[in-house]
Order: C-alpha cells, then structure tokens, then sequence
C-alpha cells in the first residue's frame, strides 16, 4: 500500500489542523494506520493509530482529547483531527501502514508503508 500525507502547516496555539492520510488501497481490515510524529533532535513517535480489524482508535497520552484519528473507507483515508494545538506539537507528522501486534501499535519498525511527512508548526 502507498500512502500521501498531506494537511500540514502553519497554526497558531489553539488552533486546529487536518491531517490526511490517503492510500493506494483498503486499509480497513487489511493495515493498521497510525500517525507519528518526529521533532528535530527526538525520536519518532506514536500519535494515534486505528486498527485494520476492530477500527480501535489508540492515542498517546499526550494528545488525548485533543487528537482524533478517523477512516473513511470509501475514499481510503484515514484523518488526524488535532484540536487545542501547542508549540509542543510541531514536528513532521507521518502515516503508515503495517499489521502490528496488540500493545506494539506504538512501535514504528512494526509498520511497513510510510507517506513522506507533513509538516506542523504552532505558533505560540
């Protein structure tokens, strides 16, 4: 599956962006798509993933009743609603594909199809 990442931008703090992952195929039932996030000088991480099979949303503590991930299975998009954004969430926002096991959704090697990055700057 190829993914595009696209949404990204300029926002001020408190403000609110979409993400959009769109994939060459169906991802429900087939791939697990999750959103990371890499900031200059740390390591890539888990921002929220939605499973292939049961569609159960996962999120970091961190951006928990803020971010919502969503697929629509028509358009083969899976989203990142983000709301009440802060500085601390600029980075380069990526999606992609895999089939990880339960309690590993937040382990970027377990995932296989990555889109090439969005970035996300928020303004203070």
């Amino acid at each position: 599956v190829q993914l595009q990442a696209s949404g990204g931008g300029l926002v001020q703090a408190g403000g609110s962006l979409r993400l959009s992952c769109a994939a060459s195929e169906r991802t429900a039932n087939r791939y697990t798509v999750g959103w990371f996030r890499q900031a200059p000088g740390k390591e890539r991480e888990l921002v929220a993933a939605i499973t292939r099979s049961a569609g159960i949303s996962k999120y970091a503590d961190s951006v928990k009743g803020r971010f919502t991930i969503s697929r629509d299975n028509e358009k083969n998009i899976v989203y990142l609603q983000m709301n009440s954004l802060t500085p601390e969430d600029t980075a380069v926002y990526y999606c992609a594909a895999g089939r990880p096991a339960h309690s590993a959704y937040d382990l970027p090697g377990l995932y296989y199809n990555w889109g090439q990055g969005t970035l996300v700057t928020v303004s203070s």
